[in-house]
């Protein structure tokens, strides 16, 4: 087929070359917006499984220091040495040990004055993504700014001021109370 005049050879190169170049372009921002939210996505599940897993430990403690208090004579908490106690028989408190989800190894360890482990928080100085409607056994997490700020421990810090709470006077069941 013959070329006519109106259409140099000249003018045809590089626009096949350009229209590759904007496409490989635009698939790049598009994968790495992809990306960015892959990496979200996969943070706010680390950060369910770390709840759970944290949740659990959190509740093994109080049960085995309630466990291991009655019939004690001294008052006060008993906290097991490892994580490990909680899950030996005759009465397993956790079923397994299990692994810091976002700090992806151990967990670091919250020491009472007795030496041992009273709490477990993630060694993560990440920010999570989860800022408040935090089930109500951990809802002092409320606004703290890293993983390494959520202590699962016990005695709870969310529990804490309905242990110590007071009944004002004339209040009770069935009653309100006065307000001079």
């Amino acid at each position: 087929m013959r070329r006519s005049a109106a259409w140099p050879r000249g003018t045809e190169t590089g626009f096949s070359y350009l229209m590759v170049m904007m496409a490989v372009t635009l698939m790049g921002l598009l994968m790495t917006a992809a990306a960015k939210q892959w990496k979200t996505m996969i943070q706010r599940e680390l950060e369910i499984d770390l709840l759970a897993k944290g949740m659990e430990i959190q509740a093994a403690l109080a049960l085995y220091s309630t466990t291991a208090k009655a019939g004690r004579v001294t008052p006060g908490e008993v906290y097991p040495q490892t994580l490990a106690e909680l899950t030996r028989a005759p009465k397993p408190f956790l079923r397994k040990v299990y692994l810091d989800p976002v700090g992806h190894g151990e967990w670091e360890f919250v020491r009472a004055p007795t030496g041992g482990i009273m709490g477990v928080r993630s060694k993560s100085k990440l920010r999570p993504i989860k800022q408040n409607n935090f089930p109500l056994v951990v809802r002092h997490f409320q606004g703290k700014p890293t993983h390494y700020d959520w202590v699962f421990q016990h005695p709870n810090p969310s529990q804490g001021g309905m242990l110590g709470a007071t009944i004002p006077s004339g209040a009770g069941p069935g009653r309100v109370p006065v307000v001079n």
